[in-house]
C-alpha cells in the first residue's frame, strides 16, 4: 500500500515506518523536527530507514495546510497513519498554543487532506489521557470521556469528535487508537523511562510523583505498532448494530471506531523503578512528590474491544520490555558499565 505516516521521525512513528517497509509498503513521512526535545534523537531515528527504496521524507508541518495538501497530491497515498502531535501533558501547562496549532489546526487539515484526496483509512493516534478524571477501572472505549484534566487530553478527545464528524459527513473511514504509556527503545527524552535511566545511570535521586502511587498500563513501542498496522490494515465500518438511543462512544452508525491500545496489566510505578534499577544495576534514591497538575493516579486498558475486533492485544511483560529499552539505552549512549 502506499501509506503516509504523519510524525515519521517521532517514537511511535519512526517504529511504524519500519515495519511498514519492512513488509513492502511504499511510505512518505511527513516531520517538522520541532525542538521540543532533542531533534538528534530524530534524526537518528530517521537514519534507520530514510535510505530505503520506498521511503520518502519531507521535513514540514502538518499545521501548514497548503505543504500538507501539496504532499497528499503528489503521493496519493491509500491510507494514512497521524502519529504527528505536540505531545506531553506537563508542557502543555507551559505551552499551550503548541497543541492548538499541531494537535487541532493540523488535525483538521489531515481530515481536509484525506477527504479531498479519496483516502481509503485513516489511522490516528489518541490518547489514554481523554480518560482524565474517570475512576472506573479499566478504561473502556464504551465510557464516556467528558472531563480531562489537561490541554492535552482535551486536544486528543477534540481529534476523536473532529474525526467521527468527517466519518459521519463525508464517509471518510477513520479509527482512533488511545495509546496507554507507550515505552521502549527511541522512546522520547521527556518521558519517564529516560527520565529515570539517566538519573539511575548518573547515581542521581529521581523524582517520583504522587508518592509512588501511581501504577500505569505501560505498553512496549512494538506492540503499539502491531496493533496500528492491524487497525490500518482492518478500514472502519459502520456499527450496523449502532443505536442512537443508547450510544457507545466507542463506535457509530458512520464508519468511525475508537479502541484502548495498552497491556491490560497496570504495573505500579515503584515496580517500573525497580525493574529499572535492577537493569542498570544500581539503585537510587527516590524523592516522593505530590501529584502534578493535569496527571491522573492510574490508568488500565480494557481491550476487549480491539481483541474482538482485530484479534489481537498487547503482550510483551514489563520485565522483558524493560530490559529490551535498558539494553537499547545502554548502546544508544555507548554505556559498558
Amino acid at each position: 500500500m502506499r501509506v503516509l505516516v504523519t510524525g515519521s521521525a517521532g517514537f511511535i512513528g519512526a517504529a511504524l515506518t519500519e515495519r511498514l517497509l519492512a513488509r513492502g509498503d511504499q511510505v512518505q513521512g511527513i516531520d517538522n523536527h520541532n525542538d521540543y526535545y532533542d531533534p538528534a534523537l530524530k534524526e537518528a531515528r530517521l537514519a534507520r530507514f530514510a535510505g530505503h527504496p520506498n521511503y520518502t521524507h519531507a521535513r514540514g508541518d502538518v499545521a501548514d495546510a497548503v505543504a500538507l495538501n501539496r504532499l497528499f497530491r503528489d503521493f496519493q497515498p491509500e491510507r494514512v497513519a497521524n502519529l504527528a502531535a505536540q505531545a506531553g501533558v506537563r508542557y502543555s501547562l507551559k505551552n499551550p498554543q503548541a497543541y492548538v496549532q499541531s494537535n487541532l489546526v493540523g488535525f483538521v487539515n489531515i481530515l481536509e487532506a484525506c477527504r479531498h484526496n479519496q483516502v481509503e483509512h485513516l489511522v490516528y493516534a489518541s490518547s489514554s489521557s481523554v480518560y482524565g478524571a474517570n475512576r472506573k477501572l479499566p478504561f473502556a472505549v464504551e465510557d464516556a470521556v467528558d472531563h480531562p484534566v489537561s490541554l492535552y487530553a482535551a486536544s486528543k478527545k477534540a481529534n476523536e469528535l473532529m474525526a467521527h464528524t468527517y466519518s459521519h459527513l463525508y464517509d471518510l473511514p477513520t479509527t482512533g487508537l488511545r495509546f496507554f504509556t507507550v515505552y521502549g527503545p527511541w522512546g522520547r527524552p521527556d518521558m519517564s523511562p529516560i527520565l529515570f535511566a539517566d538519573r539511575i545511570t548518573r547515581g542521581e535521586p529521581i523524582d517520583v510523583f504522587n508518592h509512588g502511587n501511581h501504577s500505569r498500563d505501560f505498553t512496549f513501542v512494538d506492540d503499539i505498532v502491531e496493533g496500528v498496522i492491524r487497525t490500518l490494515d482492518r478500514v472502519a465500518q459502520p456499527d450496523l448494530n449502532y443505536d442512537a438511543t443508547q450510544p457507545n462512544p466507542g463506535a457509530s452508525s458512520a464508519p468511525y471506531r475508537l479502541y484502548n491500545i495498552g497491556n491490560d496489566q497496570p504495573v505500579p510505578l515503584m515496580r517500573f523503578i525497580e525493574l529499572m534499577e535492577h537493569n542498570l544495576g544500581r539503585t537510587v534514591e527516590k524523592r516522593l512528590l505530590p501529584m502534578q497538575p493535569g496527571d491522573v493516579p492510574d490508568t488500565w486498558a480494557d481491550v476487549s474491544a480491539l481483541r474482538r475486533d482485530v484479534g489481537y492485544a498487547p503482550s510483551t511483560s514489563i520485565e522483558e520490555g524493560v530490559a529490551k529499552f535498558v539494553k537499547w539505552y545502554r548502546e544508544y549512549h555507548h554505556i559498558t558499565a
